[in-house]
């Protein structure tokens, strides 16, 4: 009988929900699955591991699962009265919005994270570079609250620990007995589809570099393994060169209408962990 899956409570464009049975398949035992580039959390959510470290650079992310960590009751609560038909009108999310990129009250920030996520567009999360959420009004007609799915991921985060900081250091932090799962933002299938604007900072070719040097170096050098994902393109297969392949088509883009969704050819690329020599005593 097949496991149910369990969903993320933000909407993500990029998501790994469809994928979380491939993933799961590639991923060994480990006391501790390290994910740098966490987003909605679908693998986290739908795998079995004692311990978590999630991270992800995007600080209005980490902030809003800390708190639902720490306080799910007040946090599901305050969050449900903004998914009213009150507030599913134009004008009054544009307020909210300002108000969102003015105000420096982190659980208000939360808050209005899932609001704006689940009213804007599409479940984009996008900042200007000046560092303003820029997302447009979603136009649905009853935007969904997910509170099961809150409750859930509370309960669940309590295996884990969330920090927002650079991938390079949460590599750092893995040790031998952990796996890494990366999901970073994909390199673009064409110059015209780049989409960098996750957060302020973009994550270019220098960056997609870095993170297939420091997998292949983490699992050759520390014995720890890592998985990563990302679309399948010539120059990925070229980074990820010390890596086994797996190939995957997925139907997504960002297109708000699911018959313009087109298959995308995506990759999980599998670093194996080396034999490490045994010290001499």
């Amino acid at each position: 009988m097949m496991q149910k899956k369990n969903r993320a409570f933000l909407k993500w464009a990029g998501g790994k929900y469809s994928l979380v049975e491939h993933i799961n398949a590639k991923l060994p035992q480990a006391n501790k699955l390290i994910e740098p580039f966490v987003g909605a959390g679908s693998v986290f959510l739908n795998s079995d591991f004692k311990h978590y470290l999630l991270n992800d650079i995007n600080p209005d992310l980490i902030n809003l699962y800390n708190l639902l960590k720490a306080q799910p009751e007040a946090v599901i609560h305050d969050t449900s009265r903004f998914f009213t038909p009150e507030f599913n009108q134009e004008a009054n999310y544009y307020a909210l919005r300002d108000e969102f990129n003015r105000t420096s009250d982190e659980y208000y920030r939360a808050i209005l994270f899932v609001y704006l996520n689940r009213h804007g567009y599409n479940g984009l999360c996008r900042y200007s570079l000046g560092g303003r959420f820029n997302v447009p009004f979603g136009r649905y007609k009853k935007p969904y609250f997910p509170a099961a799915e809150m409750h859930y991921f509370a309960e669940k985060a309590q295996r884990a620990t969330f920090t927002c900081l650079s991938f390079e250091k949460v590599f750092s932090r893995a040790r031998k007995g952990n796996v890494i799962y990366c999901d970073p933002p994909y390199a673009p299938i064409s110059k015209t589809a780049a989409f960098t604007s996750y957060s302020a900072r973009s994550f270019g070719m220098d960056a997609q570099s870095t993170l297939a040097r420091l997998a292949a170096q983490t699992s050759k050098t520390r014995g720890i393994p890592v998985l990563i994902s990302n679309h399948d393109l010539p120059i990925i297969r070229q980074l990820y060169s010390n890596a086994a392949f797996t190939p995957l088509t997925v139907k997504r883009s960002i297109s708000q209408k699911g018959n313009m969704r087109k298959p995308v050819a995506e990759i999980l690329a599998y670093f194996a962990p080396h034999e490490l020599p045994r010290s001499r005593r």
